[in-house]
């Protein structure tokens, strides 16, 4: 896949003649840009699967704490019964020794009184333990059900993107081998139409076939209203000579939206859609040839996940 995406790239840029610096510093720019937003997405996966491998780092920690205040707690516990039962014989003493000077049963007294008070004490240490434990033990159970719901997540947003890709790819199945592709890569699926299948030369005209071909794609959109749709018209590096519009860069803007217009009437959610123009800056092939030139004319539906859900659960 990612040598296809290289291959569009360098077709893309075959199709324009010489610009001046700054049409081309503005559209490198540009280019530049979209390059950091798609850097941006494959971040996040991994940022994504960082912070899951973070909560189970935090879980085990948590495990290894509760585990201590378990060994404590017996630690507690043990000097609790040590001192009661030393305080049953010291009360056994005294009941033995009552008849025995003031003087002495004073001393057993303050002795059991000393003793009470550390057993009061322990009693106090050992509920605070027993508290902490408890509190530990809550946190625990809430970062697991954190991590579950975070795997739950990525692995439906799997299944979803692996089962979107199937659909697409049937729905496509008929229009394979005339400048069709369909192909998944960073957890997204991309469709590729070379313009033969879609547009005249020069034109932003859908043709029929372009179309029908569309109109299975936006029926496998239709059921899926969480994908994030990307449409992007690309150019070779032939200069634009029509009157219309100004040039490459108007071009690949209205073939995209020319795309964006049939999935709406079709009954795609617009805000689905986003509609983007990439010129001759990212092609595919190389536009010295015929058949390079060919290639890097084309449109480039890129269908997302989205991912709103999964970063509300890492942001609470």
């Amino acid at each position: 896949m990612k040598k296809t995406l290289i291959l569009i790239i360098i077709l893309n840029l075959g199709f324009s003649s010489c610009v001046s610096k700054k049409v081309y510093d503005d559209l490198s720019f540009k280019y530049q840009r979209l390059l950091n937003s798609n850097s941006e997405l494959i971040e996040d996966n991994e940022r994504l699967v960082a912070q899951r491998n973070q909560l189970e780092v935090e879980v085990k920690e948590l495990t290894q704490d509760i585990q201590q205040l378990i060994d404590r707690k017996e630690v507690v516990e043990n000097e609790y019964n040590s001192a009661k039962r030393r305080l049953d014989q010291l009360i056994a003493s005294y009941d033995a020794l009552e008849s025995e000077s003031a003087l002495e049963l004073t001393k057993k007294a303050n002795t059991i009184r000393d003793l009470l008070a550390q057993l009061e004490e322990k009693e106090k240490n050992l509920s605070l333990k027993t508290q902490h434990l408890q509190q530990l033990q809550a946190e625990l159970a809430a970062r697991s059900e954190t991590i579950d719901e975070l795997e739950s997540l990525i692995a439906a947003k799997e299944a979803k993107m692996n089962a979107l890709r199937n659909a697409v790819s049937d729905a496509l199945r008929a229009f394979e081998g005339k400048g069709l592709t369909v192909t998944q890569k960073n957890g997204k699926v991309y469709v590729s139409m070379e313009n033969k299948l879609l547009f005249a030369s020069g034109s932003w005209a859908v043709g029929s076939e372009g179309q029908n071909a569309i109109v299975k794609l936006g029926q496998v959109l239709v059921n899926n209203k969480d994908i994030e749709v990307l449409i992007e018209g690309h150019t070779d590096n032939v200069p634009y000579n029509g009157t219309t519009i100004q040039d490459n860069w108007d071009l690949s803007v209205k073939r995209a939206t020319a795309i964006v217009r049939i999935l709406q009437n079709i009954g795609v959610n617009p805000q689905q859609v986003t509609a983007a123009g990439r010129s001759k800056y990212i092609p595919m092939s190389d536009n010295t040839t015929t058949s390079g030139r060919a290639k890097n004319r084309r449109i480039e539906i890129i269908l997302a996940p989205n991912l709103d859900r999964i970063n509300k659960l890492l942001g609470e």
